[in-house]
């Protein structure tokens, strides 16, 4: 009686062979067409992969039609600009909206299209939008956060955060949830039936697929067997029923890079910095950027006559750069853009001196983890922590999108640079590292913030300039760091437009900075107070009567200077290599 389900059960190769019934693979532009409709909420996931062919391929169907979108992403970078540009999107649901690669910065065409009013920008948080992501992903309408309180950001989005009384807590943060319709995400494999394979960092990781209403367009660097994937189940982060669409793309990420290990016939290729500075020098223009435009989204007619254009030659050179020793060629080649002496400029001594800071603070409080920031502030994180490393001391590195206990490499300053990951203790997400490591153990971890904008207070703005309908970048994390981190040292440059008495956008409230270094001193809040105080000057300013008076000429506030100013140390050659070393085409160090 047992003989049939017996032989059934037996036949181990159909069990471990079986190939899903369901076929999702179709070609990309059958897809969009098929699942994407004017009016809709898309959001482009940013599960550290960025879904750019898919992008390329919405902006061919949908340019300068008026289509009306909604999109939501953790940053509008790099590429994502033609959404903008091209007219598709009415409302950008964001983090970050600006350049970003190699170095941050705004972008006219975002700046342009805010000032005019032809797209709303609603300001978020690179913690808070995944949180947002979450709480529709578990199918609950609202999820705490500690995020937001005190920031321009928590009044401007008053209908998705409001604050509840819990018993014996207090006031509490609360997020709405957040469906989009569509996902967009670009991932290294999937079989025919849709199960995702995703390798870590996950950024934002997969919670928007499963946020969303009608289900995810994916593109993959290749599609695989289902034998392949589950032999590498561990790495499926999206269930093939989530998913309407498989859609082969090699190299779909491009500009951006993928990095990838123990996946069989998936090779990781490099960020185009090339790629991404030419798009980045068009955008100053229409004319240049509608050229760009004609040359690399209307030249090519699809994915395939685009990988064409790139040229095998410059593919196996992103290819190429990929690999874990490549730092150490580039490097080599720009031993001679290092070779400065020890004449220094403002902003090297801003550098160094915020490193030693953070070091003595480290030190002192016996924090375990620096978050570094972006720009000039991640270089002093670096710095700092190769200081600490040789002392033995055990802090560690960590950057918001998934990068635990990492050794920083040199020749690239990139914040995200894909060459570091294989140095990483921890591979993660962002609620890991922003919600618990550096939140919700804040007492053991001080944060390294760069700034637009800092006022007396500390409060900073990296977000916009209101009166003067000018748009910056957003927030990034910054707003996530500042009320996570028991203390936050922020980098910024000495003027009056970046120093004013009270920012007209507070991107992060100033309560737990503590210390901010300019291109000409230290600032410092004394015990129990809440402005800061002049504390040390730099030594290029002359002495101390003089360097107060050429402070006080280039900062927007009157402030008052501590009794006794120290004269900060000038930077020593060791220091100096040390810095110049991780950013030797000098993108936040400057010219001297």
């Amino acid at each position: 009686m047992y003989g049939n389900i017996w032989e059934r059960a037996l036949d181990k190769e159909a069990v471990s062979t079986r190939e899903p019934d369901e076929d999702k693979v179709m070609d990309l532009p059958s897809a969009v067409e098929r699942l994407i409709r004017p009016g809709m909420h898309l959001h482009v996931a940013h599960a550290y992969l960025r879904p750019n062919a898919a992008l390329y391929e919405i902006c061919r169907r949908f340019w300068r039609k008026n289509p009306g979108f909604t999109i939501s992403s953790l940053g509008f970078t790099a590429n994502m600009v033609l959404l903008v540009y091209g007219g598709l999107a009415r409302r950008l649901v964001t983090a970050f909206c600006g350049d970003s690669y190699p170095f941050p910065g705004p972008n006219r065409v975002y700046q342009e299209a805010y000032r005019d009013g032809k797209v709303e920008i609603e300001n978020w948080t690179v913690l808070t939008l995944p949180l947002r992501l979450m709480a529709g992903a578990l199918g609950i309408d609202v999820i705490p956060t500690f995020s937001l309180e005190g920031s321009t950001m928590a009044e401007e989005n008053a209908d998705s955060y409001f604050t509840v009384d819990v018993p014996g807590h207090g006031k509490t943060g609360m997020l709405r949830a957040l469906r989009p319709d569509l996902v967009l995400l670009h991932a290294p494999a999937a079989d025919r039936a849709g199960n995702v394979m995703l390798t870590p960092p996950y950024a934002e990781n997969a919670y928007s697929a499963f946020a969303a209403r009608e289900g995810v367009l994916v593109t993959v660097e290749r599609v695989v067997p289902s034998s392949y994937v589950r032999r590498q189940s561990h790495l499926v982060r999206i269930p093939g029923y989530l998913v309407r669409a498989v859609c082969e793309a090699p190299l779909g990420a491009h500009p951006s890079g993928l990095s990838c290990r123990d996946l069989e016939g998936v090779e990781p290729y490099a960020e185009d910095e090339d790629f991404m500075e030419a798009l980045r020098r068009a955008c100053r223009n229409d004319a240049e950027l509608e050229k760009w435009v004609d040359e690399w989204l209307f030249g090519v007619r699809d994915h395939r006559e685009y990988l064409a254009k790139l040229g095998h030659e410059r593919i196996w050179f992103l290819k190429g750069r990929a690999a874990e020793d490549s730092w150490w060629y580039e490097l080599l080649s720009r031993m001679e853009q290092m070779e400065r002496g020890p004449v220094y400029t403002p902003t090297e001594l801003m550098v160094v001196e915020a490193a030693r800071l953070l070091r003595k603070k480290v030190r002192e409080n016996g924090y375990r983890t620096i978050l570094a920031g972006i720009g000039a502030s991640n270089l002093a994180a670096w710095k700092a922590w190769y200081d600490l490393r040789r002392e033995g001391n055990p802090a560690e590195l960590v950057a918001e999108v998934g990068f635990y206990g990492y050794t920083p490499r040199p020749a690239d300053p990139f914040i995200f640079n894909l060459r570091n990951i294989p140095t990483c203790l921890m591979l993660a997400d962002i609620p890991t590292i922003l919600g618990s490591v550096v939140g919700a153990n804040g007492s053991r971890s001080i944060g390294s913030l760069g700034a637009g904008q800092v006022d007396r207070f500390g409060n900073i703005n990296s977000t916009a300039v209101p009166e003067f309908r000018l748009f910056l970048v957003g927030s990034g994390g910054a707003c996530d760091v500042a009320l996570g981190a028991a203390e936050s040292v922020v980098t910024v440059a000495q003027d009056r437009l970046r120093t004013p008495e009270k920012v007209s956008y507070v991107t992060a409230p100033g309560k737990r900075v503590r210390t901010v270094v300019t291109t000409m001193g230290v600032w410092e809040k004394p015990p129990g107070e809440e402005g800061l105080v002049l504390t040390a000057y730099f030594p290029h300013l002359g002495g101390e009567k003089e360097a107060v008076e050429k402070i006080r000429e280039s900062c927007g506030w009157e402030f008052r200077a501590a009794p006794r100013l120290r004269r900060v140390d000038e930077p020593t050659q060791e220091e100096l290599a040390d810095v110049r070393i991780f950013d030797p085409r000098r993108f936040f160090l400057g010219e001297g």
